[in-house]
């Protein structure tokens, strides 16, 4: 859905692009909590608007490397 604009689930053009700072709480960021201080990873939602259909996209690799990091063994 990112980038081709289209859900894979019922083929609807209809997909909406919430960025990360739209949520009032950031509840959809990703919290670093392995390190000393908290630090949160944005995560951006693309919303088919006709099913319902949610992916969500760590867009930096910065973050994506930060993941990696703290999180595979």
């Amino acid at each position: 859905m990112k980038n081709s604009g289209v859900c894979p689930k019922c083929g609807s053009h209809t997909v909406a692009c919430v960025p990360d700072d739209a949520h009032r709480y950031l509840a959809n960021s990703i919290c670093m909590t392995k390190t000393v201080t908290v630090e949160r990873i944005p995560v951006t939602r693309y919303v088919c608007c006709d099913c319902g259909y949610v992916e969500n996209w760590v867009e930096s690799q910065a973050g994506r490397n930060k993941i990696k990091k703290n999180y595979l063994p």
